[in-house]
């Protein structure tokens, strides 16, 4: 336990920390997803979306992938994320 990196575990959380951020997590569980289906999905506009995901990317929870002018974004660790989750069910 000595070795953990309680700031980054902290960090983690604070990233998971806002409803919005963790719809858009429980929507990436499903598949990988591009910004407008997200914003489809949670029904909120584009550039909060956006906003969101940037804070989740730079949290380490996602990632994306370019689809021609489109990026979509997916879990990097889902099995983490799925098990964390089940916790609250």
């Amino acid at each position: 336990m000595a070795n953990l990196d309680v700031k980054k575990i902290s960090n983690f959380f604070k990233t998971l920390s806002h409803p919005t951020r963790v719809l858009i997590t429980l929507e990436l569980l499903q598949e990988k997803r591009c910004v407008t289906d997200i914003g489809e999905l949670v029904n909120l506009p584009q550039p909060n979306i956006s906003q969101h995901l940037a804070i989740l990317k730079a949290g380490g929870i996602v990632d994306w992938t370019q689809q021609g002018k489109t990026k979509c974004y997916f879990l990097k660790d889902p099995q983490l994320i799925e098990n964390l989750f089940k916790i609250f069910k």
